[in-house]
């Protein structure tokens, strides 16, 4: 990949990060599990919030650090392929599969839902509306990542080990 279209990616990504980074960080500081668990003798709803809750801290981090790599590597005079190919690596594999594939695993994409137009996220069990709404928002966004960075998916570490078997 060239340098400008890895610089252009690079960038675009930032900004996609920061995207998600913002309602995500919204949504944490303004809900506690005791202000979305709606009936209190359903220990099935406590699990699934503070599930999702946890899943959304995890989410975050691993956002806002590659966020900060993004920057610090579109920040140097001259750009760094390797830094910058490994910051992209680690935008898909920490990123956006914590947010495709959830630990706690209290939604889920349903491709057959993926090009229809419709949310493909399904969630275990219905969340109140500021939950379902900040998955939602945040969903588009990730799904473009995943499309911009669909090479670090596998092909990115095959190249990297084939250089490396080169040498």
């Amino acid at each position: 990949m060239s340098s400008a279209n890895l610089k252009a990616l690079a960038e675009s990504s930032r900004e996609k990060l920061k995207a998600a980074i913002d309602p995500i960080e919204q949504f944490l500081n303004h809900h506690a599990l005791e202000q979305l668990i709606q009936h209190a003798d359903n220990p099935d709803e406590e699990v699934f919030y503070s599930g999702l809750l946890s899943d959304l801290r995890h989410l975050l981090v691993f956002s806002e650090v590659a966020y900060e790599k993004l920057g610090a590597v579109l920040r140097r005079p001259n750009l760094d392929s390797d830094l910058a190919e490994r910051a992209l690596y680690e935008v898909y594999h920490n990123g956006v599969n914590s947010f495709f594939y959830p630990k706690n695993e209290c939604y889920s994409e349903d491709g057959r839902y993926a090009y229809t137009g419709q949310d493909a996220i399904r969630f275990r069990m219905k969340p109140v509306r500021a939950a379902r709404d900040v998955i939602l928002s945040i969903s588009r966004v990730y799904e473009e990542l995943r499309d911009d960075l669909s090479y670090y998916e596998s092909d990115y570490l095959t190249n990297r080990r084939m250089q490396g078997q080169a040498k």
